[in-house]
């Protein structure tokens, strides 16, 4: 994991030093500033931190931390009771399960009401549950969020790695259409691979269908 204020102020001092890039003109002798080359320069600094803060899997806060700051000390605890209790009143009767974990903060979402069987669209009666939980990211923008699909053991490992992609990007592309930051956002599929219950029973298979979205905030470790 990077250091998000390590990473912000590298990247700042790299493009302070290439703003001051010069050329001299051979005939006057006059100094330039090669502004083009300066801005393709700090363009590629900043692709290199997207590229950090997006790489597959690694929750890598450089990039959001550098945009909009850190928690640190008691601030990350009081920073996530208030979302959390946002959330959990946003989300009472919704199906949705809302967990506490240390500092994060778990939402298990039942594929039976966010999805029809083998399709990877949000339910549009689902949408404005999930549009009141982008709001809520929106005012609190110091958490990442880590976007998982699961399901049971129900048709090829294949089929439903690929299902549990899909659902997993369909939840995301929907946050994003509701303005959430998209570098805060991460998805993967599971699958079958990780059940919550046996995959023996309709109702075990229920709870393996399912979404989960772990919101983690940024946290300064200096």
């Amino acid at each position: 994991m990077f250091n998000s204020k390590r990473i912000a102020v590298t990247a700042l001092a790299g493009a302070i030093m290439l703003a001051g890039c010069t050329t001299v003109d051979s005939q006057t002798g006059e100094q330039r500033t090669n502004k083009t080359g300066t801005g393709a320069a700090i363009g590629a600094i900043a692709g290199a931190i997207l590229g950090k803060a997006t790489g597959s899997h690694h929750r890598d806060r450089a990039l959001v931390g550098a945009a909009v700051g850190a928690l640190a000390g008691a601030a990350v605890g009081n920073y996530m009771d208030k979302q959390e209790e946002e959330i959990r009143q946003q989300t009472a009767g919704s199906g949705i399960d809302v967990q506490r974990n240390g500092d994060n903060l778990l939402l298990t979402i039942p594929n039976g009401i966010t999805f029809d069987v083998n399709r990877a669209d949000v339910k549009p009666e689902f949408q404005s549950v999930l549009t009141d939980l982008a709001s809520t990211l929106n005012k609190y923008p110091k958490t990442m969020v880590e976007i998982s699909g699961h399901t049971d053991s129900t048709g090829s490992a294949a089929y439903n790695q690929t299902l549990s992609v899909n659902r997993a990007d369909s939840v995301k592309s929907f946050l994003v259409r509701r303005g959430v930051m998209p570098e805060r956002l991460s998805t993967v599929g599971y699958g079958q691979t990780k059940p919550i219950a046996s995959n023996a029973t309709t109702e075990g298979r229920a709870k393996n269908r399912r979404v989960e979205i772990e919101l983690i905030p940024i946290v300064d470790n200096n």
